[in-house]
């Protein structure tokens, strides 16, 4: 059943599932279009995760009840939504070395050589379920579960922009430099935000990606 419930005083939380599924995904997405097209006067915001949307709003122009049942509406719509076209992304990576300094850590805490990590890695296609942490940051999965991998026990101060990393059971790359603790696997020179153009994110949720091994000097 779908669940919603206020967050503080000028937000409210539908969550959808509890797990990471295209098909739930599908649906918070579809959900946040149906908004962003015809929105609801009082809505500021909608915030898309795995399985959950979170709807900020004004509380002087809308009440919670309010929302929620106009929500619900929504909700009756998400899953008959025509959603965008996604597309298919090929994103050059150069794995190990500088570049990618946890892969043979990664390597060694599953049993695996550096090459059974890139072939595992690169092998099949990733869904972009959500955006963050930073801008055009792509959360995607789901990993081979045989690199399923924690998070770094202390976060890097620095990971330079377009390095290529995992985490648990998603993959994702740094759009900017920035702290991250994620495991660095590798490195691509793609270019994911460029607030100057007028489509400044490379992915969008709903986009699919694969990983693509090349070989070059380290950065």
């Amino acid at each position: 059943m779908d669940a919603l419930k206020p967050l503080g005083d000028s937000s409210l939380l539908i969550t959808l599932g509890d797990e990471m599924d295209p098909r739930l995904n599908r649906r918070v997405h579809a959900l946040a279009s149906l908004i962003e097209a015809a929105p609801l006067a009082g809505i500021r915001e909608t915030v898309p995760a795995y399985a959950a949307l979170l709807v900020h709003y004004d509380p002087l122009t809308l009440t919670y009840s309010q929302l929620a049942d106009w929500l619900r509406l929504r909700l009756d719509q998400a899953d008959s939504a025509s959603a965008r076209t996604p597309r298919q992304i090929e994103v050059p990576t150069r794995y190990g070395g500088a570049s990618g300094a946890d892969l043979e850590a990664v390597a060694s805490a599953h049993a695996l050589s550096p090459a059974d990590v890139i072939r595992l890695h690169s092998r099949r296609d990733y869904l972009v379920y959500m955006m963050g942490f930073t801008p055009g940051f792509p959360y995607m999965g789901a990993l081979d579960a045989a690199i399923v991998t924690p998070r770094l026990e202390t976060p890097r101060t620095s990971v330079p922009a377009g390095t290529v990393a995992i985490a648990g059971a998603q993959t994702g790359i740094y759009p900017l430099a920035s702290p991250g603790g994620w495991n660095l696997i590798g490195w691509t020179p793609l270019k994911l935000f460029d607030p100057a153009s007028d489509s400044p994110f490379l992915f969008a949720p709903g986009d699919t990606v694969r990983f693509i091994p090349i070989e070059g000097d380290d950065a």
